[in-house]
């Protein structure tokens, strides 16, 4: 190869030479870049709040029982009418009471087996439905009343109370637990020396739904806790 060959050659394999360094510095930046940006840290916002329950669910199951059919229907038909005044008198409209299903059992039948006690046993329910939690209240304690009266109330474990209004409270509880997160990162954005930046991913937790004092079944607690918990990452500059 002549001189004159051999220097646009080296000319070439310099220019490429200094590519290939140029290139391997813009990749080591990117990667330098990418780590300082990825630079984050994760925290907790929690916002609670008490509420009160706005819908109650009062069931009245009460039973007889006896050896002839016809005789035990007509004493649920005589409780069914008392638990009707009853409720009644408790201040009840007729919209907020329905009838539940008549249970029927014969202990005769094959499927029981039973050769000893009552024949035929019958179950009804009544059910209240009502945003008159305190009526509701006031109720259960007056329940003894119908024991007097002769009606047999059984498995009776209490009115159901629900809290119904969860989407009224939603979006200032959100915004309470990503602000109290907020002020979490910025302790900690202080305490490494950095600046807090934008928020890099958050994801909201389910709320729940908890009697007040957390002791015993929510469902049967007229006083309750709402609870949210979110989880925030910011980046830090």
């Amino acid at each position: 190869m002549s001189d004159n060959r051999l220097i646009p050659a080296l000319v070439i394999a310099a220019a490429m030479a200094l590519g290939l360094v140029g290139a391997g510095a813009l990749v080591g930046n990117g990667i330098v870049n990418a780590r300082v940006g990825d630079r984050f840290v994760s925290v907790r916002g929690l916002a609670e709040r008490d509420v009160k329950a706005d819908l109650a669910v009062l069931p009245i199951r009460f039973t007889a029982s006896g050896e002839v059919l016809s005789e035990v229907q007509g004493t649920i038909d005589a409780d069914l009418a008392t638990v009707r005044r009853f409720l009644a008198a408790q201040g009840y409209a007729a919209e907020a009471i329905s009838l539940g299903r008549l249970e029927v059992a014969d202990t005769r039948s094959r499927e029981y087996g039973s050769q000893t006690g009552p024949r035929f046993i019958l179950a009804q329910t009544v059910i209240v439905r009502t945003t008159d939690v305190d009526r509701v209240q006031a109720t259960t304690r007056a329940l003894n009343d119908l024991v007097r009266q002769g009606v047999v109330i059984q498995d009776f474990n209490g009115p159901t109370y629900v809290f119904t209004k969860l989407n009224d409270v939603r979006p200032a509880m959100i915004a309470e637990a990503t602000a109290a997160a907020r002020t979490g990162a910025e302790q900690f954005a202080k305490d490494s020396g950095a600046r807090l930046g934008p928020i890099r991913e958050a994801t909201q937790g389910s709320f729940q739904i908890l009697a007040r004092d957390e002791i015993g079944d929510e469902t049967q607690s007229v006083d309750k806790k709402v609870r949210v918990v979110t989880t925030v990452s910011y980046r830090l500059n």
